[in-house]
């Protein structure tokens, strides 16, 4: 199961409006909540193991003064938590909880007149593409021994700037 939802609003701190937090927090944690718990009671009930991938950002790890992202640390940073708790909690039970933590990937959500400037962000001095998300997570799920994983798909940008 890939938890792939999320919202980012990107403002200073102090400029988050409540519907903000609420907007934020219920898609990017009460959504993670509801549907992880649903998926990993049904590959209980089944028997043979299974995967979670959570989608996150390497803002949790590495800050940056050009993107404010408060709430996104905050909601995303608890998702990296947890991926750590639940791959313990359930190792033993054949499921096995990692996470992606993505750079900014082109798609539909950053509008062509802001390519440049957020490929800037990144050490390789490009977006990411569908693909390298897509390869990254058909890696964690063929990757039997792997569990608690934060892997960093983000051309570089956990490893500094």
């Amino acid at each position: 199961m890939v938890n792939n939802a999320g919202v980012f609003v990107g403002k200073p701190f102090i400029d988050y409006t409540d519907d903000d937090d609420d907007s934020v927090t219920g898609v990017n944690l009460r959504g993670f909540f509801e549907i992880s718990r649903s998926a990993v009671a049904a590959i209980l009930a089944q028997g043979t193991g299974g995967h979670l991938v959570t989608v996150s950002t390497s803002l949790v790890d590495h800050a940056n003064s050009q993107v404010p992202s408060a709430l996104a640390s905050l909601t995303k940073g608890g998702l990296s938590a947890v991926t750590k708790s639940l791959a313990i909690e359930y190792a033993t039970r054949g499921i096995r909880v990692n996470t992606v933590a993505l750079g900014v990937i082109r798609t539909p959500m950053h509008p062509d007149e802001t390519h440049n400037f957020l490929a800037a962000l990144h050490p390789v001095g490009r977006l990411g593409e569908i693909d390298d998300v897509v390869d990254a997570i058909m890696y964690l799920e063929q990757a039997g021994f792997v569990t608690g994983e934060i892997l960093h798909v983000d051309g570089g940008q956990s490893a500094g700037h």
